[in-house]
């Protein structure tokens, strides 16, 4: 399906002045936190015990992701950031500790539970410098179980203690059990009393975040909580309509991949945006992470005081910008200013 954008563009001056304004703004990210670990190795031959590559390691790093994906973009984005989530006693949890330390965000909210794991996406990658890397194969090791007491509470009160003092909170949901219904009970009302923005990024029903700022979606998962499929446009906005009315949010960004993304918003017209030029114009190489940057980039948009159209305009930039490169990436206010001409 072909779907315009609106004619009535913001300019990229004002874009431009808008991104600046995210310095300093204080957010808060609640979710599941995964060590992203990658393993890139020489492809040197074939074994002799099964038909199977022998890769040769040349590096191993661990970074940020999942929920702590969601606030690397904030923090390049030069928003100060706060992370509320758990975390295991394991080597996997003490390389996650050092790479969001090195990244000067605040992990206070961070919970050791040594009666679970780090959470832990290995991907593996064969390549070389003459040669492009390959994803040959990811193995997970997540306890997708809820998150369970004293460590629970001991978040609780991390929120509770925090919000008076930040801009905007995203939920991150990745379904790794971190959250629960005391989360969502606890955080969205006084969030709201606080007028904080609100922002969902979330697998599984997004009925459970009733009167939210924003929900951030992708095609699959907005399927998945109507139980239907978006086949056409009139598919799609039925869709918006129903999870603006299901969730009593103020908005819906869902992102569609190659056709771009839809935002709906209460007592409004939808907004179609095409896939934005700069992702048009080179290679897509990975579109891991993407939501993620959505997500912050449309959350910290909003608390500088975007309205939501142009808070989704800043958002399809962001998301063209880290789909041409390989794993998680992140976008510095100056390369998202300098696409913005496009």
């Amino acid at each position: 399906m072909k779907l315009e954008a609106s004619t009535s563009l913001p300019s990229s001056a004002a874009l431009r002045s808008l991104i600046q304004e995210f310095a300093g703004k204080r957010v808060l990210v609640i979710g599941d936190m995964v060590a992203d670990e990658y393993l890139i190795g020489r492809p040197t031959r074939i074994s002799r015990e099964a038909p199977v590559l022998i890769l040769e390691l040349a590096e191993e790093r661990t970074v940020p992701g999942g929920a702590s994906n969601v606030a690397v973009n904030a923090c390049a984005l030069k928003s100060e950031v706060f992370l509320a989530g758990v975390i295991g006693n394991d080597i996997a949890g003490q390389k996650l500790r050092q790479a969001i330390a090195a990244l000067h965000m605040n992990q206070d909210g961070v919970i050791s539970d040594p009666t679970r794991p780090t959470s832990t996406k290995t991907r593996i990658l064969a390549g070389s410098p003459q040669i492009v890397q390959q994803h040959i194969v990811r193995v997970d090791r997540v306890d997708t179980s809820d998150i369970a007491d004293p460590c629970k509470g001991q978040i609780i009160d991390y929120i509770k203690r925090v919000l008076p003092a930040i801009d905007a909170v995203v939920l991150s949901d990745y379904e790794n059990g971190m959250i629960s219904p005391e989360i969502i009970d606890i955080c969205i009302p006084v969030a709201r009393e606080l007028n904080k923005v609100v922002v969902v990024d979330a697998h599984g029903s997004l009925f459970r975040f009733q009167g939210v700022t924003a929900l951030t979606p992708n095609q699959p998962e907005a399927e998945a909580t109507l139980g239907m499929t978006i086949n056409n446009l009139a598919d799609l906005n039925e869709a918006g309509r129903r999870l603006l009315e299901g969730s009593n949010a103020q908005g819906v960004l869902i992102t569609r991949g190659s056709e771009g993304m839809s935002l709906f918003e209460a007592g409004k017209g939808p907004l179609h945006l095409p896939l934005h030029p700069m992702a048009l114009s080179s290679e897509i190489v990975d579109t891991n992470g993407a939501g993620d940057t959505v997500a912050a980039t449309f959350t910290l948009a909003l608390t500088a005081g975007a309205s939501m159209p142009e808070a989704a305009y800043v958002a399809n930039a962001a998301a063209a910008l880290v789909v041409r490169r390989m794993g998680c990436a992140s976008n510095t206010p100056e390369e998202l200013m300098g696409i913005l001409h496009e």
